[in-house]
């Protein structure tokens, strides 16, 4: 296997723009396989390469890795953005595991034959349960946990950028987040990440939608 990171997903966002972000941030060159076709999908089930049948799949350090969770922290781990003992690292997983939550819900919304009412749920939730947390956490403190980067505030960084992206003014009621989100965007492999041309993923469209469709042979009704 290639000493080289290899990221297999589809060509979007998903769960695996949470995985390109903190490869990202940890400086860390990884290239992507594009799954566009649901035999390509099923040929990773016939290797055995998908435990649970299901992506995304990062092979790094000689491993085939799945689960998003279970990925993020071996990277968060190797690469010192885990906190520095049990403590630090349980609060991270805890932030860490809320804003995934609240991505997802995200995520689900090409999927969504409405989706005004689920916007508004999201916006909601966003303001009444999400935000207020990281508010009152980053009064006076620069990052989440322990005074020092993790991959909990990357997460922070990634939602709030996808909060933003649906609701333009999510944030003017929460300063110290919106304080969070410059900091952070000045730091350099985040404002390299940021830039046009990096692998930082748009936001899904009809294609992604009908790919995701194709692939997991999900049964729903194009809009």
């Amino acid at each position: 296997m290639s000493g080289k990171v290899v990221l297999h997903y589809l060509n979007g966002r998903g769960k695996m723009e949470s995985i390109r972000w903190l490869l990202a941030v940890a400086e860390v060159e990884f290239e992507e396989m594009y799954v566009t076709t649901r035999e390509q999908y099923l040929k990773l089930i016939s290797d055995g390469d998908l435990m649970f049948q299901q992506l995304p799949l990062v092979e790094i350090d000689g491993m085939k890795l799945i689960q998003t969770k279970a990925i993020l922290s071996y990277i968060a781990d190797k690469y010192n953005l885990h906190g520095n003992n049990p403590k630090d690292r349980v609060m991270i997983n805890m932030y860490s595991e809320g804003l995934m939550d609240l991505m997802e819900l995200i995520m689900m919304l090409p999927f969504t034959a409405d989706t005004k009412p689920k916007l508004e749920e999201i916006e909601k939730k966003a303001i009444s349960r999400y935000l207020p947390v990281f508010e009152k956490v980053l009064s006076g403190q620069i990052y989440l946990v322990g005074g020092k980067l993790s991959c909990a505030d990357v997460q922070l960084l990634e939602c709030t950028l996808m909060l933003e992206e649906k609701f333009p003014g999510v944030l003017a009621d929460f300063r110290n987040v919106k304080s969070f989100q410059g900091r952070m965007t000045e730091i350099p492999a985040v404002k390299k990440f940021l830039q046009p041309g990096s692998k930082r993923k748009q936001q899904p469209d009809t294609n992604y939608k009908k790919a995701v469709m194709e692939v997991f042979n999900i049964q729903l009704p194009l809009p």
